[in-house]
């Protein structure tokens, strides 16, 4: 029915089954990955289940790969990309590859910036082994309940996924792979979302994001796709800014 189809697109579910968890007051989704907080919080002790900052929820000792370990407040004050990734997943290792090449790069430009693994893998040894080609720190691998806790407080869907968060917490981008790919030299770190983007392969998985307006132009040589991005940009900067007064996704 047109209402199911409705809910659907609402909270942008692409796969099931899935448990959205709703306040019923305002509206708001309280939490995405409700699967997941029934099967770490089956008692319901955390109830009702609302997001909780990053620096609560990453509390605690992090790794680097010589074994050394550092509390997790070392974060504070920098720009984090939150890393969900595992070495059986080819897209992950392609991507981990560039990655690396991007920190140096962000980090030599003197930015303050910590990416921050969160593994997928399936053994201690298969994490000890991706983990030795990262320059970043990791939640340690035996530390589950915290790395399933920032699965669901991103509402994880599918790996490899980047998220970028400014030196309060907060989030910039969901995506961060697609930004990383598309900026191979980082120069629009920490790259905050625009308004009106030219649609390519690697961002084209944003049209399952949410709705979007797609604009045809002819050509780009004779200027068009530029007269085009100015027509449209005013438009997407006040829709953009509308739900931003409502704290809400646009």
């Amino acid at each position: 029915s047109l209402l199911q189809l409705k809910l659907w697109n609402k909270y942008r579910v692409s796969n099931i089954p899935s448990l959205i968890f709703i306040d019923a007051s305002t509206g708001k989704v309280v939490c995405r990955n409700g699967l997941l907080v029934i099967r770490d919080d089956p008692e319901g002790l955390e109830f009702p289940w609302g997001p909780k900052p990053f620096s609560e929820v990453v509390a605690g000792p992090l790794l680097r790969n010589n074994g050394q370990t550092l509390d997790s407040t070392a974060l504070e004050g920098s720009h984090v990309g939150v890393y969900f990734s595992a070495h059986w997943c080819p897209p992950c290792r392609s991507l981990t590859r560039v990655l690396v090449e991007s920190y140096r790069k962000i980090k030599e430009s003197g930015q303050k910036f910590e990416i921050l693994f969160v593994s997928a893998d399936r053994s201690e040894d298969s994490f000890k082994q991706y983990f030795s080609e990262m320059p970043w720190v990791a939640v340690p691998y035996a530390d589950e309940a915290r790395r399933s806790r920032l699965n669901r407080l991103y509402g994880i869907q599918g790996i490899p996924t980047l998220i970028v968060l400014d030196s309060k917490g907060d989030v910039i981008t969901r995506q961060g792979r697609v930004e990383v790919l598309n900026d191979i030299e980082c120069r629009e770190f920490p790259w905050h979302p625009k308004p009106v983007l030219e649609l390519t392969d690697s961002n084209a998985v944003q049209l399952n994001e949410g709705p979007c307006l797609v604009l045809f132009v002819d050509s780009e040589d004779d200027g068009e796709s530029e007269a085009a991005k100015q027509l449209i940009q005013p438009i997407a900067e006040k829709i953009i800014a509308k739900y931003k007064a409502k704290e809400e996704e646009a």
